[in-house]
């Protein structure tokens, strides 16, 4: 016969299984839940949309010809790599794109350029949208003495005419890193950003749901984060486009007139020599001009369709419409197996 002792011990070791399989449970739901909700909806109303397809396909163009490049699967940009000068494009297997005036393949010229830009681009984005979300919701939500030092800060940044401050930054500190590079071309860009999503958050403030959230007790930052947020990023993730085309084409032009450093890894170079080398007005040389020019449009075009695919995920129209789509196929599908349908 078990002991008391014996028995309650084995009761306690049962509750703690218990317990611990509820727990086991519960965090197995919760990550299902964060899956399908935060992954798997957003993806498919992406995905749904041909804008978003699109541009992820012309995107992810540019990131294989960056992993080719870092790991040396086609030839490095060096002159006299072909004896035909000015081979035009789609003349020849070895040369797709054609080669310049010094025999370089152009190919290999762009390929080389495009880790380069997509890191300086992406550094671009992220810094100005980044510290405009972060200043314009701050100032918005709080308010009072907080929004009028941030707002005074951001008003000094807007007075400062943006292309004469990158000219002389850029003279001044001669950057080679791309990283560098992307933050110093947007470096006032946040400015008027931060005061557009400020203006927004100013109305959202108001709304009953976010003053229900301040009547319950939750914290500044929890608001911000679930109430304030989803609604401005539609607007955020344009203006993330925006700032990463604008660096794009920044970047270029500076490159172009001379006031960046003068290197290989850029596509504004190539259009400079190609430029001086009568590119504009001879046949000749028109495809050297019109390769970088196509890279620049081509990667500018595939963020804008990228993000216009993306407002999906964030109208709330949409995602409740596919929500209540999917419960509905969910529902049919346990009926039919239920009466064994299927």
């Amino acid at each position: 016969m078990p002991t008391e002792e014996g028995s309650d011990a084995s009761s306690n070791d049962l509750d703690w299984r218990s317990v611990a399989s509820d727990e086991e449970i519960s965090s197995r739901d919760r990550a299902a839940e964060f899956y399908q909700h935060s992954i798997k909806e957003p993806a498919l109303v992406a995905w749904a949309d041909s804008r978003t397809r699109l541009g992820l396909v012309i995107l992810s163009a540019y990131v294989l010809m960056a992993l080719v490049d870092v790991f040396g699967l086609w030839r490095d940009a060096s002159p006299n790599q072909s004896t035909d000068r000015l081979l035009p494009p789609f003349q020849s297997l070895e040369f797709p794109l054609g080669t310049t005036q010094s025999g370089v393949d152009l190919l290999a010229l762009i390929i080389d350029s495009t880790p380069f830009i997509l890191l300086m681009v992406l550094a671009g984005g992220v810094w100005a949208t980044s510290l405009a979300v972060i200043v314009g919701t701050v100032s918005g939500y709080k308010g009072g003495r907080v929004d009028t030092v941030i707002t005074s800060v951001s008003d000094f940044f807007m007075a400062i005419p943006g292309l004469p401050l990158v000219i002389v930054l850029a003279i001044t500190l001669s950057p080679e890193n791309p990283i560098l590079l992307g933050v110093i071309l947007t470096i006032n860009y946040w400015a008027g950003l931060g005061r557009s999503i400020r203006s927004q958050v100013l109305s959202i403030r108001e709304e009953s749901y976010v003053e229900a959230s301040r009547t319950m007790g939750t914290g500044t930052f929890r608001i911000i984060r679930k109430d304030v947020l989803p609604n401005i990023m539609p607007y955020v993730m344009i203006n993330f486009v925006l700032a990463a085309r604008y660096t794009i084409f920044a970047s270029v032009g500076l490159y172009f007139i001379g006031v960046l450093p003068y290197t290989g890894q850029n596509w504004g170079v190539t259009l400079n020599n190609a430029y001086n080398q009568g590119g504009l007005f001879t046949t000749e040389a028109l495809h050297w001009l019109l390769v970088p020019i196509v890279a620049i449009v081509g990667l500018a075009f595939g963020l804008i369709l990228l993000s216009q695919g993306m407002d999906r995920i964030f109208n709330p129209r949409v995602r409740t419409r596919f929500s209540g789509e999917s419960e509905s196929i969910e529902e049919a599908d346990d009926d039919a197996t239920n009466t064994g349908l299927i």
